[in-house]
């Protein structure tokens, strides 16, 4: 499955932005969805994921009353809304699927259909 992210841009501190992330092809019903991120030269890290198939929801402590993620599946997608945006929140932000569930959620390893990449500038 192919994921397609987008909605990413350049804002100002205290901004918001919303990701959106959908398949080109199949429903993504099945699977639990998770956003991540990637800053120049650090690692990927976790930012929100929605599990199947309870739909519940885990944040990353750095993001938690800041961001929400919610899922769409007549859409077939899954957003990100992020409020309160800070410069330490730039970074490529990426949504990702996996059948079912893994307990270590937030490894970047436990999930194999990755979207392409959406760019985030916070400027202070």
């Amino acid at each position: 499955v192919q994921l397609q992210a987008s909605g990413g841009g350049l804002v100002q501190a205290g901004g918001s932005l919303r990701l959106s992330c959908g398949p080109s092809g199949r429903t993504l019903s099945g699977d639990s969805l998770a956003w991540f991120r990637q800053a120049p030269g650090k690692e990927r890290e976790f930012v929100a994921a929605v599990r199947y198939p309870t739909n519940s929801i885990y944040y990353a402590d750095s993001v938690k009353g800041r961001f929400t993620v919610s899922r769409d599946n007549s859409k077939k997608t899954v957003y990100l809304q992020m409020n309160s945006l800070q410069p330490e929140d730039t970074a490529v932000y990426y949504c990702a699927a996996r059948l079912n569930w893994a307990i270590d959620y937030y490894n970047p390893g436990q999930y194999n259909n990755w979207g392409q990449g959406t760019q985030v500038t916070v400027s202070s």
